[in-house]
């Protein structure tokens, strides 16, 4: 029996399937969002990772949800990589999880329920990691395969990060590297390297537990994990939540195997959700072309946390960055509005 191929039963992978930002934006629109809860903390007004409602004991619960088609073969694998990508909200909210449910969609007939198995006992490794049971869940019949966790976290409320909260003279750091849509698309294609996939599965597979080690740091005024809109559709959110401006240094700008991401552009390997991605904001960034442009519109499934940080804190927030293997060289910084210019400036 030939192994399971999970991508070939799905029309999109990982958070490639997100919903562009435009076509979000238009469904939200439609939505009343005049109900107040005095106790939500973060909700419907902002474009955040999660809610969280303040417990009136000094902490707030968040809640969060996250599921996807797959984005690799290996059934185990990709239950991990989706479970991973659920809780990475929970820690972008600078908070710990506490447990999770599964959302699993599984076409009957067409996979056999084994590989469902693998998918939850993938996702159940990662919530194990993360020191988290996995309690529960809910499954339906679906056309694609889907997985994906409901999350449950906590967070001390004077460590609340959140995306609109950034401030003018602040560096951004990112904690992953890019470039995994175009890995995985040289994969659907044929044409990837074993250890540029290795790399990105690995990338994926991490979680980004150390947005609750960024929290204690008060110079961290703002944090989001970069996942289906790419690092310029997360930090054009973060501009618009905070009303500044952000310059983004594109040479230091951390990448996946760069010289063979260039090669893997120039073959077309550009996933189609970095097309649309350009198409909802690009009128938000100054002009940028070629394979800067895709690469900083690649949609990162399970990406890493876009960290804006006060300079004071700079040296212990690299030095935490570095403890961690991760890159401490700050690509960006954000900036108050200057008259019309976009919100988003690309040099280097």
């Amino acid at each position: 029996m030939e192994p399971i191929r999970l991508t070939q039963f799905s029309h999109g992978a990982g958070c490639g399937c997100k919903l562009s930002p435009a076509v979000l934006h238009e469904i939200l629109s439609g939505v009343d969002r005049t109900e107040k809860f005095p106790t939500l903390l973060v909700g419907n007004d902002t474009k955040d990772d999660a809610a969280v409602m303040d417990l009136g004991d000094g902490t707030g619960i968040i809640s969060t949800t996250d599921f996807f088609m797959p984005i690799v073969d290996d059934p185990r694998t990709f239950g991990r990589i989706a479970a991973a990508n659920a809780i990475s909200d929970v820690y972008a909210m600078g908070g710990t999880p506490l447990m999770a449910i599964a959302i699993l969609g599984w076409p009957l007939g067409k996979i056999p329920e084994a590989a469902a198995s693998e998918v939850l006992d993938g996702g159940r490794s990662i919530c194990s990691e993360a020191g988290i049971p996995l309690a529960g869940g809910h499954s339906i019949d679906s056309p694609e395969p889907i997985f994906g966790l409901a999350v449950t976290g906590r967070v001390p409320l004077d460590r609340l990060k959140a995306n609109h909260t950034a401030q003018a003279g602040d560096l951004l750091y990112l904690t992953k590297p890019l470039g995994v849509g175009m890995v995985t698309t040289a994969q659907k294609k044929g044409l990837v390297e074993a250890e540029d996939l290795e790399r990105a599965v690995q990338s994926m597979q991490a979680l980004n537990r150390i947005g609750a080690e960024l929290s204690v740091h008060e110079g961290v005024h703002a944090m989001t994990d970069v996942t289906g809109f790419g690092l310029l559709g997360h930090l054009v959110e973060m501009c618009e939540g905070a009303g500044l401006e952000a310059q983004v240094n594109v040479q230091r700008v951390p990448l996946l195997a760069e010289g063979r991401l260039r090669d893997y552009h120039e073959k077309g390997c550009v996933p189609g959700g970095s097309k649309r991605n350009w198409a909802s904001y690009g009128h938000h960034v100054n002009a940028l072309e070629g394979f800067y442009r895709d690469v900083l519109c690649d949609p990162q499934t399970s990406g890493g946390l876009l960290v804006s940080v006060d300079p004071k804190s700079a040296d212990a927030v690299e030095q935490l960055l570095r403890s961690q293997g991760v890159s401490a060289i700050a690509l960006g910084e954000m900036h108050a509005v200057r008259g019309q210019s976009p919100l988003i400036t690309a040099v280097g």
